[in-house]
């Protein structure tokens, strides 16, 4: 099997939201660097789909339907994923979505739902897990998707952002909490071309950005890229980090000064 010196052949690894987008693209990489996979997602069909290519790089492949936002969902999840694999050594979250409106149009329920879908159960998911490995003394690593909203304002989509920001806390209290047994990281994305975004800007919701500094807007691959990183051994003394990933558009003077 290849490995692709990413020292992942034969480990066991979940992807929560595996059916689309970056979770899908996550799911691929690992197993073409010899992972096998659990891949959870909502939708039973979009996981089954996902597994029989994750089947096809050669490794076991676990699909799983689970509204990881339940608490007792996300537990189930886990625990199926570690029965099924032989224990994880890997999870990786990729679930989020953003609501779009201004802050003084939101109401409670959409800032309530854009709260449990990108931050709360971020916590359910880490919980599960490092419970399992530290009770095991084993050592693990969680990697989660965060956003650049959540670095810097969030505008017509505040409670994504401010729920990001949140998650990037969790992340570095979450890393010193539970080291040595568990690495904790988070990549973070600018703008990305999903189904999901490309629907967006169908429907005229949100306009397109330009392209960053690369001369180019990030693919899914370019995120599971940094993820699939994070969670080898290739990163094993980091922790409680977050890698942004964002085209080099954050580095950028803000000012015009001719």
């Amino acid at each position: 099997m290849r490995d692709g010196g990413l020292g992942l052949n034969g480990s066991a690894a979940a992807v929560i939201g595996a059916g689309q987008g970056i979770g899908r693209a996550t799911a691929l990489l690992l197993a073409s660097a010899g992972a096998r996979v659990a891949l959870v997602d909502e939708v039973e069909d979009r996981a089954r789909a996902v597994a029989r290519e994750v089947a096809e790089c050669g490794v076991a492949a676990v699909p799983l339907a689970a509204d990881v936002t339940d608490a007792r969902a996300a537990e189930r999840a886990i625990a199926r994923a570690d029965a099924e694999l032989g224990g994880l050594a890997i999870v990786i979250n990729i679930v989020g979505a953003a609501s779009w409106a201004p802050l003084l149009e939101m109401d409670e329920a959409t800032w309530q739902r854009d709260f449990r879908v990108n931050l709360e159960h971020h916590w359910y998911v880490a919980r599960a897990a490092a419970a399992r490995w530290r009770s095991a003394d084993v050592t693990g690593s969680l990697t989660v998707v965060a956003s650049v909203s959540g670095v810097f304002a969030a505008p017509r989509h505040g409670a994504y952002g401010a729920a990001k920001a949140g998650l990037l806390s969790l992340v570095r209290t979450m890393a010193e909490e539970w080291w040595p047994s568990v690495r904790v990281n988070a990549v973070v994305p600018g703008m990305v071309r999903t189904p999901r975004i490309e629907a967006l800007w169908q429907r005229g919701e949100i306009a397109r950005p330009a392209d960053d500094m690369l001369g180019r807007m990030a693919e899914p691959e370019d995120i599971a890229g940094a993820a699939v990183f994070l969670s080898s051994p290739l990163a094993r003394r980091i922790t409680g980090q977050a890698l942004v990933v964002d085209g080099g558009t954050s580095t950028r003077f803000p000012y015009t000064l001719s």
